[in-house]
């Protein structure tokens, strides 16, 4: 296992994280502790969660996760364990959140309440970083981190991070945390995978030049990546399968991320794989951690069995001749998730 800074913190991470959202729902609390003891004994200090997990979010389970996470922390040492949450964004956008009554925003009210609700669930007494999930444009950054940077001087956070930004939200945060002397946003935790690369084009720049590190998550586009859709195939209890026949936002998410396009470059970088020597899983979670801007990249699970090919990564240095064969497929299929 490998290691980097993130951002411009003091804290080195694992570069494989490994993400927690299935945790209450689609892995119960046994399942949960077996893939994270498989996971930190193969070298992976990075564990990711969020106050609104698990997934699909629900008021009637929101917070399990958390609570998961924290009963497994008490059987580790804290310092030996790197810990991600998260504090809901607004819930007037793209989704309603399962917490405080569907009443979320990034205002200093629902800021502390988050951190100080996540403290308790996590059972420990600081959160290493803490990153706000989705944005909200239209409320003033000053604001927002200014709160969050009242908890950095607290000890009750380290580091500061968001998740689901823009170039533009990006960049503006670290203008202003510059300009008012605060606490920054050091990572940046977004959809980025073999399918979905939009990445590049704009937010790859910002983090280099500001010195952001990306954090991706989904590598393996929901599941997709690893071929368990291809031909028609719609497995039982996985999530695009539920998410086809749920409400209106899960069936858009489903169509974005299983498509006939997506479903076509799957096929191509899962030749690629098979061509060098690997699973198709291996293959994208070793793509995406191989940037000059990503410090880690979350995984996720279900059972303990996925970790194989996914940990299989750690040691892989993809050859030139493989990313270039990856590049072509991109070309020709030309951002498959729209």
């Amino acid at each position: 296992m490998k290691y980097n800074r993130l951002g411009r913190s003091g804290i080195v991470v694992s570069d494989i994280c490994m993400g927690t959202m299935t945790f209450g729902t689609g892995a119960d609390e046994k399942a949960a502790f077996e893939i994270l003891d498989r996971s930190f004994d193969a070298g992976i200090d990075f564990y990711d969660t969020a106050e609104n997990y698990p997934v699909p979010p629900d008021a009637k389970y929101a917070g399990r996760t958390e609570e998961i996470v924290g009963r497994w922390m008490k059987t580790k040492s804290r310092d030996s364990l790197i810990i991600a949450t998260k504090v809901s964004g607004p819930s007037h956008g793209w989704i309603k959140a399962a917490v405080r009554d569907g009443k979320t925003a990034l205002d200093r009210h629902n800021i502390v309440r988050a951190v100080e609700a996540s403290l308790r669930r996590l059972q420990t007494d600081y959160i290493d970083l803490y990153q706000t999930h989705w944005p909200d444009h239209g409320t003033s950054y000053e604001d927002i981190l200014g709160a969050l940077d009242d908890l950095v001087q607290a000890g009750k956070v380290r580091v500061l991070g968001c998740s689901n930004e823009t170039a533009w939200g990006l960049t503006k945060s670290v203008m202003i945390s510059e300009m008012h002397g605060l606490a920054r946003y050091e990572s940046i935790q977004n959809n980025f995978s073999l399918n979905n690369r939009r990445f590049e084009d704009e937010l790859a720049q910002v983090c280099r030049q500001e010195k952001v590190s990306l954090i991706p998550y989904s590598p393996l586009a929901g599941g997709v990546l690893s071929g368990k859709y291809n031909d028609g195939a719609r497995p039982e209890g996985a999530r695009f399968t539920r998410y086809m026949n749920a409400g209106e936002r899960q069936a858009a998410m489903a169509a974005r991320f299983v498509n006939e396009t997506s479903l076509a470059s799957t096929q191509a970088f899962m030749q690629i794989a098979e061509q060098a020597g690997m699973a198709s899983v291996t293959l994208a979670t070793a793509w995406s951690k191989q940037h000059d801007f990503v410090a880690s990249t979350i995984v996720g699970a279900t059972s303990v069995g996925q970790l194989d090919e996914i940990l299989a990564a750690a040691d892989v240095t993809l050859s030139k001749e493989v990313l270039a064969s990856i590049d072509r497929v991109s070309i020709q299929y030309r951002y498959p998730m729209g």
